[in-house]
Parts: structure tokens; sequence; C-alpha cells
């Protein structure tokens, strides 16, 4: 899994997230933004992820 450099708002690990079970990244943000407004760890997941999820690598264009 890669944080997307497409679908990209703060860090892409949302984009990254809807890229990899080829969701809509929309979607994706939405149900984050719904976890939040439950208790848990949503956010900081959200950090480490973007700490530790390597980001896409770049696409050659030729």
């Amino acid at each position: 899994m890669y944080r997307s450099r497409e679908h990209k708002m703060i860090a892409g690990v949302c984009g990254g997230i809807a890229e990899r079970y080829n969701m809509p990244p929309n979607v994706v943000r939405l149900l984050f933004l719904l976890s939040c407004l439950l208790p848990g760890p949503q956010f900081v997941i959200y950090l480490i992820m973007w700490v530790f999820v390597p980001k896409a690598p770049a696409r050659m264009h030729y």
C-alpha cells in the first residue's frame, strides 16, 4: 500500500486506501470523517500511516 499522489488532500492516506481497495477517494474520506465521531484512535492511526506508509512511486511519462 502507498499514499496516493493523485488523490491527495492532506497526506494521501485516504486516497491510498481508496486506490488499494478500488473505491472512490471521497467515500473513504467521508467514512474516515464519520468514524471520527466515534470514540477511538482514528486520528492517531491516520498520523501513524502518514509517517510510515510510503508515498506512491512517481510515474514516468514518455
